[in-house]
């Protein structure tokens, strides 16, 4: 029998992953929020709000009543933006009591309030074990996705088995699905990479050009690296798809929210006026703030991040953001440098493992 999924939310993302779901083989229920929408998503198959011109599968219905949604479900997926979260899951958290379902995670972003990862908020708010709790992370440009344009991501549990049980529900032809057990790495990839897009669609407003863009974006990854390993993650992730991959693909492409938005700031808009323009959450201009208690209770330097706040606040022209050339003096730096607490250690194992392939220089390999 196919996996019966459910997915909590009917914005872009989420309705692009009930559409990689369902064309895995699982029989899947959308939940929206606007009974209309949840009309149209289950007799037209169509979102027409958010995934204009893209044909839904025949085996993708919607509803507006939530516990309707879940009924059944061999797999929960919750797409909601991460500010709506906990609420949602203190509606839901009764019904999945009565279940063993895993649950998913869609959302990209911290807690406001509590600085929690939205991971995090799940095991909170339901009071399970977090063996039970996945997410998903990767470059997922939703309508790209949407058009099946071929694309990977990676799904990541504390549990092996969850993580498995959630990379082969959501794998089709054109979208594969890798798996890791860092957890941490993978969310915190994901919250991020938006926050370095925000950077370079700020500059890219403002009319630089490429070697701009191209040096925040490498500069961006190494603050990423920094706070995550600080956090618990692994540096390796960070060079995986749920980083380097997802930033690449957020802050290069038009389709992303969070580069619109910075592109938004650069020309001169308003923080007000930018979310007012913007009809979906663009999750990094939310993030910087907690992002940045987060990296000052770790002693984790993110110019980037700092000087994003400052366009937010408003007390830094956009023409004048170039966090790529801060530095504490005039001393030269090294180019890449993990300062939180790994000390050149990914560079150091990655030298390890091509030593154990290769060999060491006389010819000795080892072979598994």
């Amino acid at each position: 029998m196919s996996t019966r999924v459910t997915v909590l939310g009917s914005g872009s993302w989420g309705t692009t992953f009930g559409k990689i779901l369902a064309d895995g083989g699982s029989r899947v229920t959308m939940w929206a929020r606007r009974p209309e929408q949840a009309r149209e998503i289950d007799e037209a198959k169509r979102n027409s709000r958010y995934l204009s011109g893209i044909n839904l599968p025949r085996s993708m219905h919607a509803t507006h009543d939530i516990a309707r949604a879940l009924e059944g479900a061999d797999q929960v997926y919750v797409a909601v933006p991460s500010k709506s979260a906990r609420d949602t899951l203190k509606q839901i958290k009764p019904i999945l009591a009565r279940t063993d379902a895993p649950i998913v995670s869609l959302m990209k972003g911290v807690e406001k309030r509590t600085n929690m990862r939205m991971s995090e908020v799940i095991e909170q708010v339901l009071g399970c074990d977090r063996d039970r709790i996945a997410v998903v992370g990767g470059p997922n440009l939703a309508r790209e996705v949407a058009q099946e344009q071929p694309t990977a991501a990676v799904a990541s549990s504390y549990s092996a088995e969850t993580a498995a049980l959630v990379a082969r529900a959501c794998s089709n032809s054109y979208f594969r699905t890798f798996v890791n057990t860092d957890v941490a790495g993978t969310e915190f990839g994901g919250v991020l990479k938006n926050l370095i897009a925000v950077a370079t669609g700020i500059v890219d407003g403002v009319g630089y050009g490429e070697n701009t863009k191209a040096s925040i974006i490498t500069r961006g990854l190494v603050e990423m690296t920094d706070f995550a390993v600080a956090y618990g993650a692994q540096p390796e992730t960070m060079q995986g798809l749920a980083g380097l991959g997802d930033l690449i693909a957020t802050c290069q492409s038009p389709l992303s929210r969070n580069n619109t938005a910075g592109r938004l700031l650069g020309q001169g808009y308003t923080l007000d006026d930018v979310v007012a323009h913007m009809e979906q959450t663009a999750e990094g201009l939310s993030s910087v703030a907690p992002i940045l208690q987060l990296a000052h209770a770790k002693g984790v330097d993110m110019p980037i991040v700092e000087q994003v706040k400052m366009v937010l606040d408003g007390t830094m022209k956009p023409r004048d953001i170039a966090p790529h050339l801060t530095t504490d003096d005039d001393t030269p730096q090294e180019e890449t440098q993990y300062a939180a607490g790994d000390r050149g250690g990914a560079l150091r194992r990655t030298l390890e493992r091509a030593r154990d392939l290769f060999g060491d220089g006389g010819g000795r390999a080892r072979r598994d």
